[in-house]
């Protein structure tokens, strides 16, 4: 898993930060999930995930204003000497002095957010999740199509960036070309992005690099996208037999996540960008309940018993 430093989630998230004297470079998430500790302020640390963001929302704070001083205190003490990540304040509450002396003390950043405690956990969990998810990356050009994110790969020079190239004149967004990230972040979605290195870039053979923002507006480019598809495009091979009812979906995997999967052959004179919208369209029209191929079967079924 990849870490996640705590200058990230300030910048990412817009914190105050309470106690800016601690190197929060130099503090790592690795957990994806948050914690609101309001057992551990009671002094039940049974079962404590120590490696979580652990969130004081109002009824927490609530809690603690109830305590003496000196209760609330060894609370304190006995939660930030933990090893906690981070504590994180929400509805713009601010830490009173005896925490923020102790977080100073055990080197536990301390932050501010303004959102309520709902948003701002569901916002820290979706996002540490996508930062922290499996990832792999591959050789392929990932486009957003009508809103469909749609991996295309191939043998190096079959025609992937040519392709990805037609879309975006035509309207459509490019992710990453060359090299794809791709992050499991749930067991049903799969998110592609570009490498820093290489965002908004576009290689084309015989020209050289294309910087696609520059050239054809931001509307051009995406920094992120769900892969709902791939096509792979390959050399056409006259003796092989190709789908041409597309009755059955083929699928491909990448980190335990089944993708629908088309081959395409290649050969001259065929529109690569008209090809994959025609795609991204029909897979649309399948997520909504309508498929061409089935109806046709349906249609071939009917005449035939209507022949009987």
């Amino acid at each position: 898993m990849y870490g996640v430093t705590i200058t990230e989630l300030i910048e990412k998230m817009n914190l105050k930060n309470i106690v800016p004297e601690i190197d929060t470079d130099a503090v790592v998430l690795s957990h994806p999930d948050v914690n609101r500790p309001a057992l551990q302020l009671t002094g039940f640390f049974d079962h404590f995930d120590r490696e979580r963001v652990q969130i004081i929302g109002y009824v927490e704070q609530e809690y603690i204003k109830t305590l003496s001083r000196e209760r609330r205190v060894e609370m304190y003490d006995r939660l930030l000497s933990s090893e906690i990540p981070c504590v994180l304040y929400s509805r713009g509450q601010m830490p009173d002095e005896d925490m923020q002396d102790l977080c100073s003390h055990y080197k536990v950043p301390c932050m501010v957010s303004e959102k309520s405690t709902s948003d701002l956990m569901a916002e820290v969990i979706r996002w540490l999740k996508e930062k922290l998810a499996p990832c792999i990356s591959i050789h392929g050009v990932l486009v957003d199509v009508f809103g469909e994110g749609v991996l295309i790969m191939g043998e190096s020079g079959i025609g992937k960036s040519e392709a990805a190239l037609e879309l975006i004149k035509r309207g459509h967004r490019l992710v990453t070309d060359d090299v794809v990230e791709i992050r499991k972040v749930s067991d049903d979605t799969l998110v592609g992005c570009a490498p820093d290195i290489t965002k908004h870039f576009i290689e084309l053979r015989g020209i050289g690099i294309i910087d696609v923002k520059a050239l054809f507006g931001v509307e051009s480019v995406k920094d992120t996208q769900n892969i709902d598809m791939v096509i792979k495009l390959e050399d056409w091979d006259k003796d092989r037999e190709y789908d041409r009812l597309g009755l059955e979906d083929r699928y491909t995997e990448f980190l335990g996540n089944k993708i629908v999967c088309h081959n395409i052959p290649i050969r001259p004179g065929r529109n690569l960008a008209i090809i994959v919208e025609s795609a991204a369209v029909n897979y649309r029209q399948k997520k909504m309940g309508y498929n061409a191929a089935q109806e046709l079967y349906n249609r071939v079924q009917a005449n035939l018993g209507k022949g009987v």
